[in-house]
């Protein structure tokens, strides 16, 4: 059996897809919103078509019954692709998981403590676990930890330069994020150039609403933007990335803003939205080429900020093979991709004008055949890395 239920849960919705791990197709997926509000939908894709419904969905375990109505309805027959797991992502794993778990009430507990790490996270996975579980109480049950990839880090990358106990008792230290997606691309890039995973030093760029880079060198990361929590790093839709720590004590104290309000702000009212008025980089962009001044200087931060953590990763690797770009943004921009790279032919990154501007869905290489630096375009698929890490998990990868 190699078919895997990979389930995302948040806090009102619930992604699926059903995964043949060892093919890599997609044989379903589907979206279940507005779980607990007055009306909830669904919409299922399958081999026998799609379909959307409107219904209450009062919580997930419902949401999971709507889930089991689309697949009898739309396929395919869960009977015909028997499940050898079911895998669930899961935002924060501390330092306690570095691996692919098979969910027991233990590490439910320890999910469960974790959240105050991950608060908007964490006990949304955890309501999507727990309505799998009953949902499917005879297959084994998956947790695939976003922060698990960035467990190879040495101390000095993850350690702040705080008070000691303070940070020990409280658990603050650098996790990383995006771990899944950074695992599934750096593979993919040894893949596309034909080379060992365990001899290349890469840097991973996944640009979305959320971005992070990373630093991979012989396929364990040693070095990503995103901290103890998500915020850290680069320039994303909502969220600030690096900031003096000071402005909030400023900003506390001149403007009188209280703790939520900074979470708020930071979390939610900055990055592209703060600069712009708009989180989507499609609509800053339209802005920038209609000569929007704002809009412009706001591309200028996030390709400045990209450009830093590709120098410093550089110097951290001791070298550089390859630089990829992936995610919405990443995939899906080749002016974006042009404007990083350009001035970085000091580092070896050449990258090719025509290749650039190709579309297409396949991972691919858009650098000069003399770049020393291979720079490529690889779409995530962090579904099809849950599937197969949790076949590994349960023993049938």
């Amino acid at each position: 059996m190699s078919a895997v239920l990979v389930v995302n849960s948040g806090s009102s919705s619930l992604k699926y897809q059903l995964i043949d791990a060892e093919s890599g197709d997609a044989l379903a997926s589907g979206l279940v919103e507005r779980i607990g509000e007055a009306s909830g939908h669904i919409r299922h894709r399958g081999p026998d078509g799609s379909s959307e419904r409107t219904l209450p969905i009062p919580d997930h375990t419902a949401g999971f019954r709507a889930m089991l109505d689309a697949f009898e309805a739309e396929g395919p027959d869960l009977a015909e692709h028997p499940l050898a797991a079911v895998g669930h992502r899961v935002v924060h794993g501390g330092k306690r998981f570095f691996e692919p778990t098979i969910v027991t009430p233990l590490v439910e507990i320890n999910i469960e403590d974790l959240s105050d790490l991950a608060p908007l996270h964490n006990p949304a996975n955890l309501e999507g676990i727990r309505a799998a579980k009953k949902a499917f109480p005879d297959v084994e049950h998956v947790a695939v930890f976003d922060t698990a990839f960035h467990q190879t880090l040495d101390p000095a990358a993850y350690t702040y330069a705080i008070d000691a106990a303070l940070a020990e008792k409280h658990r603050v230290r650098r996790y990383g994020f995006h771990g899944t997606s950074h695992k599934y691309v750096s593979g993919v890039v040894a893949e596309v150039l034909g080379r060992p995973l365990g001899e290349l030093k890469q840097i991973v760029l996944h640009l979305g609403n959320g971005a992070s880079a990373c630093a991979v060198d012989g396929g364990r990361s040693v070095d990503t933007s995103m901290g103890m929590t998500p915020l850290e790093g680069l320039v994303m839709g909502t969220r600030s990335g690096d900031i003096d720590p000071a402005v909030l004590v400023h900003l506390a104290r001149r403007a009188g803003l209280g703790i939520d309000e900074l979470d708020e702000l930071l979390n939610r009212r900055s990055g592209l939205l703060g600069l712009t008025g708009t989180g989507d980089m499609r609509d800053v962009r339209h802005a920038a080429e209609s000569g929007d001044a704002q809009a412009r200087l706001a591309i200028d931060v996030v390709v400045h900020r990209l450009k830093h953590y590709i120098g410093a990763y550089t110097a951290l690797l001791g070298g550089l093979d390859a630089l990829t770009f992936t995610a919405g943004v990443g995939e899906n921009n080749p002016w974006l991709r042009a404007e990083v790279c350009a001035g970085l032919e000091v580092l070896g990154i050449r990258i090719d004008p025509e290749r650039n501007e190709r579309s297409g869905d396949e991972p691919r290489i858009v650098s000069t055949d003399d770049s020393r630096v291979a720079v490529l375009v690889v779409p995530t698929n962090e579904e099809l890395e849950i599937a197969r890490q949790s076949l590994q998990a349960v023993g049938a990868g």
